[in-house]
């Protein structure tokens, strides 16, 4: 097995804000790679990130953010199983930038599961109507139209979208990424982005 430095367990537990026993353990696993054990960590905080996504949340934060000059804002709902954690830095930081992610990249629902059928079916039959014009057989045409849909959602919804700060990974990344340094189920349940001179959703 490969001897693990405790510098190499430092860094790995800056880069992931992972246990110690956790960095030392996926760092054995890796070889010393310090990489792959990142993508362990990861792997394994969305595994205990999807057991604990079923857990009732009651306690979490407002969050709101007003970009410099006041011509654009956000509020932002996050929510968590404890007062506890809501009280913690990291959660803060979340919902912070959370706000701050939605001012930039403009989502307008939370999840793909909030966006009404009736949009989704109308991008279905723009963008079919879009691949048949350019004369695709059928079998492309459903391909390029569930390509298509799925870039609309990463477009559109903010789990789905590349976040901000480190755009290798979503959002939603990010978030399980806490819930499994936490140890609770965390979730973003609604936001409202103001614009100056914009009509609301």
């Amino acid at each position: 097995m490969t001897k693990v430095t405790p510098a190499q367990v430092r860094e790995l537990r800056e880069r992931t804000g992972a246990g110690m026993m956790d960095c030392k353990r996926a760092l054995e696993e890796a070889q010393g790679d310090i990489g792959r054990a990142t993508d362990i960590l990861r792997e394994r905080g969305q595994a205990q990130a999807a057991k604990k996504a079923g857990r009732a949340v009651s306690e979490g934060l407002v969050a709101s953010y007003i970009h410099p000059g006041g011509r654009v804002g956000v509020l932002v709902e996050v929510n968590c199983e404890t007062d506890f954690v809501s009280a913690t830095t990291d959660f803060q930081d979340l919902c912070r930038n959370l706000a701050m992610h939605i001012v930039a990249s403009r989502p307008r629902w939370v999840r793909r599961e909030d966006v009404p059928p009736a949009i989704v079916e109308h991008e279905r039959e723009v963008l079919s109507r879009e691949a048949e014009a350019a004369g695709k057989p059928a079998a492309i045409v459903e391909r390029m139209v569930e390509g298509r849909l799925k870039r609309f959602f990463e477009e559109q919804c903010l789990l789905e979208q590349p976040y901000v700060r480190d755009p290798d990974h979503t959002v939603g990344e990010m978030v399980q990424e806490l819930m499994a340094r936490l140890g609770e189920n965390i979730q973003v349940r609604r936001f409202q982005r103001y614009e100056r001179g914009e009509e609301l959703d």
